[in-house]
């Protein structure tokens, strides 16, 4: 086996997500822009731009439902201090393209995950720290019946962290990143209750995903942000590693990719 890397880098900030295309290719965030991208040529072609009165702003996480629809929040850019901002959104975009506003005054969009009966969406809020739960109409896109699955408040920030990316399993489990406590969490979502916490030697762990022949390994991101030299150089020698994690007991299936 041949594996191959590259960087590329991205005028106007960090990429948010990357998702493959049906139609060929990638989508890609950056900044506040959504750009296909061609893995071959290393052709980057914005189609998508929002909040361009906000220059602060950036897409943060996304992912597509099973229809193929794109789920995209915005967050202001922050620099050490979490301030309530309330400036993000919350985006839905469909195969035409079309760009639907779903929530407003959004301080830190991150991780979504949907049910394998499409009927709930998850969707975490990372400041002010909640998961949420919406009845999902997979034909139309539709959210309604917001509720609180999970919250980290009152709960000692160093330990539980903040709530970052999420994946689910085909048990309809939850198994959320939380950045600053070196820790995933899988979550029943019926529950509220805590069934799982995988530890890592890094504290800013941000996302995971299922893969591998079976998709019952879990691969976790980190990274290297507000981290000192110091640190880097110490008890985070790992920091923005890719980890993965095996003999979990669980099994996940294949992201849907954009239909656009």
């Amino acid at each position: 086996m041949f594996l191959s890397s590259f960087v590329s880098n991205l005028p106007g900030g960090n990429v948010g997500f990357i998702i493959p295309r049906e139609s060929g290719g990638y989508i890609v965030s950056y900044f506040a822009q959504i750009a296909e991208f061609d893995w071959e040529s290393r052709q980057v072609k914005p189609f998508i731009t929002v909040e361009s009165d906000k220059p602060g702003n950036r897409f943060n996480d996304g992912k597509c439902d099973s229809y193929g629809r794109l789920w995209t929040g915005t967050t202001a850019e922050y620099k050490g201090i979490l301030e309530v901002t309330e400036v993000g959104r919350l985006y839905k975009i469909d195969k035409d393209l079309s760009i639907h506003a779903i929530e407003d005054k959004i301080n830190i969009s991150n991780g979504m995950a949907w049910t394998s009966d499409d009927k709930t969406m998850f969707y975490n809020h990372s400041l002010p720290r909640k998961v949420f739960s919406y009845d999902y109409d997979i034909t139309t896109g539709e959210i309604s019946r917001k509720q609180v699955v999970f919250d980290f408040e009152g709960k000692e920030f160093l330990k539980s962290g903040i709530p970052d990316g999420m994946t689910i399993d085909v048990n309809d489990k939850i198994w959320l990143a939380c950045f600053s406590s070196s820790q995933i969490l899988q979550i029943d979502p019926e529950t509220g209750k805590i069934l799982k916490s995988i530890k890592f030697p890094v504290s800013q762990i941000t996302s995971c995903c299922f893969g591998g022949p079976n998709y019952d390994e879990l691969y976790v991101t980190s990274s290297v942000d507000e981290l000192t030299e110091k640190q880097l150089q110490n008890e985070e020698k790992l920091a923005g590693s890719v980890f993965k994690v095996t003999e979990l007991g669980a099994k996940g299936k294949a992201a849907p990719i954009f239909q656009g």
